[in-house]
C-alpha cells in the first residue's frame, strides 16, 4: 500500500521480522492529522495481522517525533463540530487495539498529540534530544487523546499536574527519571536500539509475548486484586503452549531456545 504520510517498511529477516513506521510530514514536523492518523491505523492493522511481524516500531524524523495536532485543523473547530465528529477519539484509539508490542522511538519533539502517541506505545526509547511536554493548555485547550490521563499513570500526580498546567517540555532525562520513557540513547542509536529491542521480542515465544503485554496492560488500567488474577490465569494457561515446552526444555538442556512461530 502506498502512503500519503507514512513511510512503512520491514527490518530483519527470518520467519518475524519488525514492522517499522515513519511518520513523514516533514514541513510540518510530523503533526498528527486525520490522514495521518488513519493511515497509522491502517499501517498498524496491517502488521499486526502478518503473521511474520513480532513487533512494531514507529519514529519520526531527527528534529520531531511529532510536534502536536495540526492546529490550523484544529481552529477550524467548535464545540458542535468536535463532538459530532468526534474530534481525536475518532482514529487515535487503533492503536490501543494493537496486539502485537509497539515501540516509540523519540527524538526531537514529541508534543501535545505526539506525547500521547507515544504514550500509548508499550515502550517509549528516547533519543538524548527528545522533548516531552503537553501544551495544549497554551492554546486554551487541554489534552484530548489521553494526556491527562496516561500521564498521571506514567510519571505521578505532580509531575502530571506541572507539564499539564505551565505547559513546559521535559528533556529525555528528565522523563526517564519520571518514568514516561523506558530508557534514554544517543541520538545516532535510536533507531538501532529500538529496532534491536524488537528482535529480542520478535525472537521470543509469540504466545507469552502477548500474554506479558495483555497483564502488563491490566495492571496499568485496573485494580490489583483482579490484575493479580489475570495474571496467575495466563501464567498457568502458558503451560499449555508450545513456547513453554520448548522454552523450558531448552534452558534444562542448556541450549538456546527457537520458539514455534504462529
Amino acid at each position: 500500500m502506498t502512503y500519503e504520510t507514512l513511510i512503512v517498511t520491514t527490518e530483519g529477516e527470518g520467519s518475524r521480522r519488525t514492522g517499522l513506521i515513519r511518520l513523514n510530514r516533514p514541513k510540518a514536523l510530523n503533526a498528527l492529522n486525520d490522514t495521518l492518523m488513519d493511515e497509522l491505523g491502517t499501517a498498524l492493522k496491517a502488521f499486526d495481522a502478518d503473521a511474520g511481524i513480532g513487533a512494531i516500531v514507529i519514529t519520526g524524523s531527527e528534529k520531531a517525533f511529532a510536534a502536536g495536532a495540526d492546529i490550523g485543523v484544529l481552529a477550524q473547530h467548535d464545540f458542535v463540530k468536535a463532538y459530532t465528529r468526534d474530534l481525536v477519539t475518532r482514529n487515535w484509539e487503533t492503536i490501543r487495539s494493537i496486539r502485537k508490542p509497539v515501540i516509540a522511538a523519540v527524538a526531537g519533539f514529541a508534543l501535545g498529540g505526539g506525547c500521547e502517541l507515544a504514550m500509548m506505545c508499550d515502550m517509549v526509547i528516547a533519543a538524548d534530544t527528545a522533548k516531552f511536554g503537553q501544551p495544549e493548555i497554551k492554546l486554551g485547550i487541554i489534552p484530548g487523546a489521553g494526556g491527562t490521563q496516561r500521564l498521571p499513570r506514567a510519571v505521578g500526580k505532580a509531575k502530571a499536574m506541572d507539564l499539564v498546567l505551565t505547559g513546559r517540555m521535559m528533556g529525555a532525562e528528565e522523563a526517564e527519571r519520571a518514568g514516561l520513557v523506558s530508557r534514554v540513547v544517543a541520538a545516532d542509536q535510536l533507531l538501532a536500539e529500538a529496532l534491536e529491542a524488537a528482535t529480542i521480542i520478535c525472537n521470543l515465544g509469540t504466545a507469552s509475548v502477548l500474554a506479558a503485554k495483555e497483564c502488563v496492560n491490566r495492571a496499568y488500567e485496573g485494580g490489583l486484586s483482579d490484575g493479580v488474577m489475570f495474571e496467575r490465569r495466563m501464567f498457568q494457561a502458558l503451560f499449555g503452549t508450545p513456547d513453554q515446552v520448548e522454552g523450558m526444555d531448552a534452558f534444562l538442556n542448556k541450549r538456546p531456545a527457537v520458539f514455534p512461530r504462529g
